[in-house]
């Protein structure tokens, strides 16, 4: 009988804190040996001349969200709801395809409703596809029955960590409202992830700019300039400070931001920053191309300059960006739910505005990264894997190799280069804002527990075979115990 069930033999393991040539041992779907030989295996796969990394962890990603038009209440028991176009089937193809093993994804909530309801719908659309996966809670309307029945309900089930916008029409928070959901969470030992611009500051950008005739998709940009950004991103940190509540700033996409994050760490605040290799990647210029082209580079925050590009690398250089997520939020160019569904004169505040990048984050950030001596090997593989992980509670059992660790391994060819086409992608989207782009590094195999769930491009995986990850409290984001004054007039009542 055979001592393991999978050997990987002959690779560079990439642990992202060195890098050392051994064979890997696997049983059950877990990592039970790291030795300089292993042989009776079951099964071998041979990774000379390649890298071995952990499976990538993208921990901010739109699968299969049920959306209601207007989001406004009209008393119906069951609201008429929309499904985006990517299901948790194609998500998890293109996330296996790219490197990826498990995503952190969301539940919405509507103005008007709960959230319970949508927690369900949302567990039974994942168990249906083939990623690993946890989720993000939405607060849109937070009630005292969504906050005290609702989401601790939801916190016992598993879901850590809320998430909150403080933009977009009908999903935006008010201060108050922010803060409320800030020490809910951190009563119940929660992270709060923040989408920070100024809602008010977009809405009268964006009035102003119409009025003056300017409504091509480039003047998305134009409509929240990275003021608009910083702004939020200080309130954010302001707030959650007077709570001592931890928080993620999600995707960000300019210095100024990561400036704010940058000081608070400073002074000891618990913040992190993310970004996406969008804003390494695209530029505001991507928006300005003839007719309609440029919706298809549209998302929010906006790609900014080529200058912004490296202030982002050096803020990852510095660790104040500490993780990169694709943001994956996508919509087809064309078709009903698609870029053009209020037509191709539409101005820009009406398209939607979000890019696919499930296939393409971790290629992207090891070519421009690595490839390009940017960042180390051992930053990469924390930047894509063990940072989120651990920030989502999901380490040691996601995001690193070693012993006890679920066998979620990428195997990576450094050298080949690879031109991105939509039809490398493999998600439900008609286009890849990346099409033509060049990259050097891609994945040849994706382990999944295991399992080969993608080889040489072609997914193996059977539907179903994902599995839900619940994540109880963890120390990592329990709060400082620091308030102004010393008053804390809410303390917690199950810290992380």
């Amino acid at each position: 009988m055979a001592d393991y069930d999978l050997a990987i033999r002959g690779g560079q393991v990439a642990t992202g804190f060195g890098t050392t040539r051994c064979d890997i041992g696997v049983r059950d779907g877990r990592i039970v040996a790291l030795a300089d030989s292993i042989t009776n295996a079951a099964q071998v796969i041979a990774a000379d001349g390649l890298l071995v990394l952990p499976g990538g962890v993208d921990s901010h990603c739109h699968i299969e969200e049920v959306s209601r038009g207007g989001y406004a209440s009209t008393g119906d028991a069951e609201p008429p709801v929309t499904v985006s176009e990517e299901s948790f089937a194609t998500a998890s193809a293109s996330a296996f395809a790219g490197g990826t093993t498990s995503v952190v994804c969301f539940v919405p909530q509507w103005k008007g409703f709960g959230v319970w309801d949508r927690y369900v719908d949302a567990r039974a659309r994942a168990a249906k596809g083939m990623l690993d996966h946890s989720f993000h809670q939405i607060i849109a309307d937070p009630t005292d029955e969504v906050m005290d029945i609702e989401v601790p309900r939801i916190v016992a089930e598993g879901v850590r960590s809320l998430k909150v916008f403080l933009t977009y029409e009908p999903l935006h928070l008010s201060d108050g409202q922010f803060l409320r959901v800030l020490t809910k969470a951190r009563e119940l030992g929660c992270l709060v992830t923040v989408h920070c611009e100024n809602y008010d500051a977009i809405n009268w950008r964006t009035h102003e700019l119409l009025k003056h005739g300017m409504t091509a998709p480039k003047y998305h940009a134009w409509s929240r300039p990275p003021v608009v950004e910083r702004e939020a991103t200080h309130r954010a940190i302001a707030l959650a400070e007077l709570v001592d509540q931890p928080i993620q700033v999600f995707h960000v996409s300019c210095a100024e931001a990561a400036e704010e994050i940058a000081r608070a760490q400073y002074r000891g605040v618990k913040v992190w920053g993310e970004t996406c290799p969008q804003y390494v990647a695209l530029t505001a210029a991507d928006m300005d191309r003839p007719g309609f082209e440029g919706a298809k580079f549209m998302c929010s925050p906006s790609p900014r300059t080529t200058e912004e590009q490296a202030r982002i690398w050096e803020m990852i250089r510095r660790g104040t960006l500490d993780v990169v997520s694709s943001d994956h939020c996508a919509f087809s160019y064309e078709g009903d739910k698609g870029k053009r569904q209020n037509g191709s004169d539409a101005v820009f505040r009406d398209i939607p505005n979000g890019i696919p990048g499930f296939a393409t984050r971790l290629p992207i950030m090891f070519s421009e990264g690595v490839s390009k001596g940017r960042i180390s090997l051992d930053e990469f593989v924390r930047l894509t894997s063990t940072n989120p992980a651990r920030l989502m509670g999901l380490a040691p059992r996601k995001g690193m190799i070693a012993i006890g660790a679920d066998a979620d391994l990428a195997l990576w060819d450094p050298a080949k280069k690879v031109t991105i086409t939509n039809a490398l992608m493999q998600h439900a989207i008609d286009y890849t804002p990346y099409e033509g782009l060049e990259v050097t590094g891609w994945p040849v195999a994706t382990i999944r527990r295991g399992e080969v769930v993608m080889r040489d491009g072609k997914v193996q995986a059977e539907p179903g075979t994902g599995r839900f990850l619940p994540r109880g409290s963890y120390d990592f984001i329990r709060p400082r115990g620091v308030t102004p004054n010393g008053f804390d007039p809410a303390p917690p009542l199950n810290p992380g």
